[in-house]
Order: structure tokens, then sequence, then C-alpha cells
């Protein structure tokens, strides 16, 4: 195929892609109050801290046809409804992009049918430097131990994704003979919940299938897993990996780690929510602005590809990888001179192809 007319292909794919199918998945939804407090769908009322894994249970259902499952967390700024667009609209575009271009993505080879968890929270406040630490703040005292039960909850969800996910020697998986993964993916400060989730579910051991196909072994003390991470403009300090979430790699001393997938994180340099608020919040850059910096683990550093460039399994099958995307993470005019700059303008064709080039190397 020459270079002009994949080029080509690549055009017209993007433009289908800009516009996701009307077919999107509808996300489930899970919501939290300003204590991280699971609450009964439709009200304000907590549902008590012993019942939580019941309450996920019984309102939760993985449908069995399901080849990958996505907990989605979004970030500061955004709305209940907003939230669920938003996770929609990635997951349409993965599924679209899978269509179109399945040579892209030889993992999937016997098919993609998502199914996702938008765990929704309240994240409003003024744009301004004072609204940006409420909303920390706030996502701290949520997700930390003793303070709130984000991490409680989300490790209870994460774990019952885990234990509930089609077993590979399960017949009625027709068409994925791996059986089911797992993939998390947050924005901004979403990010943070996760992270505080995945150690907190891999503090409660549950039995469920292993199905990852990355490097790292196997660890039977540590049976929760996650097939991989994806989080995009993460909204905290350059070295909360070595600081607030050491926990998620493996380190000297401990067999293994809950991620046995890679943790990818995009940053922009268009991204003014982590990258000048941050500094005048914290006194330096974010994660989403910046990259990761100092962390337990060796980092890998990318840039973000173009559909029709597929990832190798080089260059994604690391702990920790950064992934700059600044070419394509910039919004217009307008987002340029918001308060938070490019900081969501991370729905793009290229994002979806990350997304969807994790699942394929998960198997």
């Amino acid at each position: 195929m020459t270079a002009t007319v994949r080029t080509a292909r690549a055009v017209r794919r993007d433009a289908n892609l800009r516009r996701p199918s009307a077919a999107t998945v509808r996300p489930v939804t899970v919501d939290l109050d300003e204590q991280g407090r699971l609450l009964v769908p439709g009200t304000r009322t907590p549902v008590p801290e012993a019942r939580v894994a019941e309450h996920l249970a019984r309102h939760l259902r993985v449908p069995a046809r399901a080849t990958d499952l996505y907990v989605y967390v979004h970030g500061w700024q955004t709305a209940p409804a907003a939230a669920d667009r938003s996770a929609a609209a990635l997951i349409a575009r993965a599924t679209e992009l899978h269509r179109t271009a399945p040579v892209d993505y030889p993992g999937l080879e016997r098919g993609y049918r998502p199914w996702c968890v938008v765990v929704r929270w309240p994240s409003s406040s003024a744009p301004s430097p004072a609204g940006y630490r409420r909303i920390r703040d706030r996502a701290h005292a949520m997700s930390a131990p003793g303070r709130g039960q984000a991490g409680y909850v989300l490790g209870h969800l994460l774990g019952y994704l885990d234990a509930g996910r089609t077993d590979p020697a399960d017949p009625a998986v027709l068409a994925n003979r791996a059986g089911q993964y797992l993939h998390l993916v947050g924005h901004s400060f979403g990010g943070r919940f996760l992270c505080e989730a995945v150690q907190r579910a891999a503090d409660r051991p549950t039995r469920g299938p292993r199905v990852l196909g990355w490097s790292a072994a196997a660890d039977p003390a540590r049976p929760f897993t996650a097939d991989s991470a994806l989080i995009f403009q993460m909204a905290a300090p350059r070295d909360a990996f070595d600081r607030l979430f050491p926990d998620l790699f493996a380190a000297p001393g401990r067999s293994g780690a809950p991620l046995r997938g890679p943790l990818v994180l995009t940053h922009s340099r268009w991204d003014r929510a982590t990258g000048f608020w941050h500094l005048r919040a914290e006194g330096r850059p974010g994660i989403g602005h910046s990259g990761a910096g100092v962390a337990p683990v060796r980092q890998y550093n990318a840039a973000l590809r173009p559909t029709g460039a597929p990832y190798s399994r080089q260059m994604l099958d690391h702990p920790l990888v950064n992934i700059d995307a600044s070419d394509v993470y910039r919004g217009g005019l307008a987002a340029r001179l918001a308060p938070a700059g490019a900081h969501s303008d991370f729905h793009h064709p290229e994002s979806a192809h990350l997304l969807l080039s994790l699942a394929s190397l998960s198997r």
C-alpha cells in the first residue's frame, strides 16, 4: 500500500471517527456523594457501607457477550450527563475504529464488544485557583483511607468485576476463548480515584480468572488484576506514584503488583488546568501537563500515535508509560483562552486508537 493511499484512507477513517456512531454503547452508572459514599440510584441516599458489595452485585449485570469491561471515572468540571457522554463517545470511537481497521488490532480478531461502568462524583467548582484546590482536596478526601469511601466503593466495584468476569473455560464464551478483560480509564482527578481503588482492591484479594497477556508474571498472592489503565491528563503531582501510589507497582520486598498491565498517562503542554492552575495550587505543574516524574519503576516515554500507525507491544508493555499528546490535545482558540486550556481535549481518534491498542495487546 502506498503512503498516499494509506494517508487518504486514514483521513477518511478519522473523519468518520470524529462522528461517533449512533449505536453507542450506553454505559451503566455508579454515583458517589461528596464523602465518596455510594448512592442509591436516582437519590441522595447513601448505601450502607456493609451493603456496598451486595448493592453492586444486584445492580450491575456484566453481559456474558462482552469482551472488554471498562470502568471510567471523569474529572474536574464534569456534570453527570457529560460524564456519560464522554465515556460513550470514547468507546463508540474505539468500536468504530475496530470495525473500520481490524487489521491494526490483531489481538481483537475474535471481536470487540465493550461494556462500561461510569463512576460519577461531584467535581464542579469555580474555574479559579481556589476552585481547583477545592476539588483537589475533595478528590483526595473522598478517596483517602480513613476519610472517604470512594476508594472503598471503587475497590469493591473493581473486585466485583474482576471476580465476576466470565471464566475462559466457560462454554458460553463463544468467540472469546480468553475470557473478559478489565480496563480502567480516568480523566483528571478521576485518575486519583482509580489509583486509590486499585490499591484498595489489591488489599482485598478476590478469586477470579487471570487473562493477561503482558510480560508481568501473575502472582497467586495478589489475584486482583486489571489488564490496563489509561489516564487522560491526570490531575496529580508529578511524583504521585512515588509518594501516593507506590503499591501499584512491584518493588523489592513484594512479589507482585495489583496492576499487571501498563499504566498509561497522557500529557499536553496545552493543558492549563494541570499546568497553570496546578502550578499556582501546588507550586509545580502536574502530570497532565508534564508527565509523571520520579516513580518507583522505570518509565517509558512515547508520543501519541495517529490511527493507522499501530502501537507495538514494546512501546506499551512497561509498568508506566508517558504519552506526549501535545500535538493533538491542543484545543481550539476558545479552549486555549479558557481557564482549563486543553485539559478536556482528549476526544480524538488518536485517543480511541490508544484505548483500542491497549485492549488488543492485553490478549
